[in-house]
């Protein structure tokens, strides 16, 4: 194992393969851990206790720029055009899409982040030039699985 975790390997979004991930767009985002710190009159200089609130989350955010029509379908939902296999086009959902399920990131560096219930959030941005491609601008919620187990959890990739 590694003692360092670096690298996009590959992002599936219920065991599909979403495209490239724009270089350095990954961000971890989310929230430190929240405390309390209880204080004593008798003692001037420092609390006395420190109460654990919340423990700190993930909620990352990515540009996937690998636009093809399947892709605009998995992260946004809406209506594939064509047949299976030789798409022709994609429409935009006209009702509200809420799109969650199983997450799993590949590092480079040979681990493996798996995230079982995790609610994607998508929009399409960027600029519209002839040195830049446009992208999906996206932030991955983190979500308490139905089970109640943890939210997500790193391993040693396993070949397969």
């Amino acid at each position: 194992m590694s003692k360092f975790i670096y690298g996009i390997g590959a992002v599936y979004f219920n065991a599909a393969l979403i495209g490239y991930i724009e270089k350095n767009s990954w961000d971890w985002g989310g929230t430190k851990p929240e405390s309390v710190d209880v204080e004593a009159e008798q003692v001037p200089d420092a609390p006395v206790l420190t109460l654990l609130t919340k423990n700190g989350s993930i909620s990352p955010t990515f540009n996937l720029i690998q636009l093809d029509y399947e892709n605009l379908h998995t992260v946004q939902g809406g209506t594939l055009v064509g047949t299976e296999g030789a798409y022709t086009g994609w429409k935009a959902p006209t009702d509200l899409v809420q799109l969650s399920g199983e997450w799993t990131i590949e590092f480079v560096s040979g681990q493996t982040m798996t995230i079982p219930n995790g609610t994607i959030l998508a929009n399409l941005g960027g600029k519209l030039t002839l040195t830049e491609v446009s992208k999906l601008e996206c932030q991955l919620k983190v979500n308490k699985p139905a089970d109640g187990g943890s939210p997500y959890e790193i391993n040693d990739t396993v070949e397969g």
